[in-house]
């Protein structure tokens, strides 16, 4: 980019920074005072002229904010529109007093970003989006994932060393089992947002959920012709591509059929080219009864939640997946061939996980919660079985709307 053009943007980003809120000062900074005490000034030596009096070191102090600040907002905008040499440290630069991207400052970036890509390429394809924030993935996933330790470090590390392969030969595909709230759309959604810059919405992620693209049985062919289409364009447009389907167990044969050649083993024919790397997901509720069982067997026999490994579930989670009559996903060439790497079991959640759910909920919405409106809520749910009233029966699902009934 022209010496020129960066110094325009770099004027525009401090110009923009005058609009924005002060950053509140820090605890105990000293107050801005005024030596001619109040409601007087102070006069300008050998002016006669009034003249506000600024301490030299909190002057000092807040310049050097103003310039994180503003280092901080280029570096921002830097990776927005030349993501490939962003080096951004998500930590608050030193000097940034009180330091926070609030929504207006937001705004101004999406407004100085569109501007800018109004007359620049920003991006010529979707791969100059891809982020692979690992670390990112590792944080959400222990943080805002409840109840799930199985699902997290298998999802983080099949995910994480299979981008890092020079040259993978198979698609990834990650099969993800259990109720319906236990988080299975969650962590797909944390795998878009932690892989990709624009989450849901880049152009190398797609959603299927198949009671909505996929309805009617009787237009099976044209559906297979879309989504082998589908497919194939999203991979030529994009190297690292995800393909998330929702509802798994629902999908048609043949749907799972012309889904196969896209899990294969490809035989890499140009050893210097660089190979495409596509992650499929399913998301599916079946074997969500056997999870469920061998989870209730151990914890009656005295075993803690977190001492739940794969070797206890991976075997029956399997053969249920095999056995069920209600879905042709356990028949499919996916699972008989192998296709699909893992199975990953998600967990029945309990009493303290909606909880937590619940909390989850009011600080997304910048909201205020007592602890008795977090009981209230988890008291709400539904929980199994009868007799032991253990895990709730929708899991968190639905929490977020429980809480409009504690709003004031």
């Amino acid at each position: 980019m022209p010496r020129g053009l960066r110094s325009q943007l770099r004027l525009r980003v401090l110009l923009l920074l005058l609009l924005l809120p002060p950053p509140p000062p820090p605890a105990g900074a000293l107050e801005l005072h005024d030596p001619a005490g109040p409601g007087e000034e102070a006069e300008e030596p050998g002016s006669g002229q009034a003249w506000p009096s600024l301490p030299f070191r909190d002057l000092r102090k807040w310049v050097r904010a103003a310039g994180a600040l503003s280092r901080r907002y280029w570096a921002l905008f830097s990776c927005r529109v030349w993501p490939k040499t962003c080096s951004l440290d998500k930590e608050a630069p030193a000097g940034a007093l009180g330091w926070s991207l609030p929504l207006l400052g937001q705004q101004y970036l999406d407004i100085l970003t569109t501007w800018y890509c109004s007359f620049r390429d920003c991006c010529d394809h979707g791969d100059c989006r891809v982020s692979n924030n690992f670390t990112g993935l590792q944080s959400d996933l222990s943080v805002r994932l409840h109840g799930q330790h199985l699902a997290q470090e298998l999802v983080l590390t099949t995910v994480k060393s299979y981008l890092e392969l020079p040259r993978p030969d198979k698609a990834l595909a990650l099969s993800f089992h259990g109720w319906s709230g236990t988080g299975k759309n969650f962590v797909a959604r944390l795998l878009a947002e932690n892989l990709y810059r624009d989450g849901l919405r880049s152009d190398c992620v797609k959603v299927f959920i198949t009671m909505i693209h996929f309805p009617h049985p009787q237009y099976v062919d044209l559906y297979k012709e879309q989504l082998t289409e589908q497919v194939r364009k999203t991979q030529e447009h994009c190297h690292q591509t995800l393909f998330i389907f929702d509802e798994a167990e629902k999908l048609h044969p043949g749907l799972l059929e012309a889904l196969g050649p896209h899990l294969e083993r490809q035989v890499l024919e140009n050893h210097r080219a660089e190979s495409s790397r596509t992650i499929f997901l399913f998301l599916s509720n079946l074997g969500g009864n056997v999870i469920n069982e061998v989870v209730l067997g151990l914890l009656k026999a005295g075993w803690s939640r977190e001492d739940i490994t794969m070797e206890h579930l991976e075997s029956g989670l399997q053969a249920e997946i095999v056995a069920s009559t209600d879905s042709g996903f356990g028949h499919s060439r996916l699972v008989k061939e192998n296709l699909i790497d893992f199975f990953v079991p998600f967990l029945p959640l309990e009493y303290h996980h909606v909880r937590l759910c619940a909390r989850d909920a009011f600080l997304s919405q910048e909201l205020l919660y007592t602890e008795e409106a977090l009981d209230e809520i988890a008291k709400m749910m539904v929980y199994v079985p009868k007799e032991e009233q253990i895990f709730s029966s929708q899991g968190c699902k639905s929490v977020s709307q429980r809480i409009n009934y504690f709003l004031p």
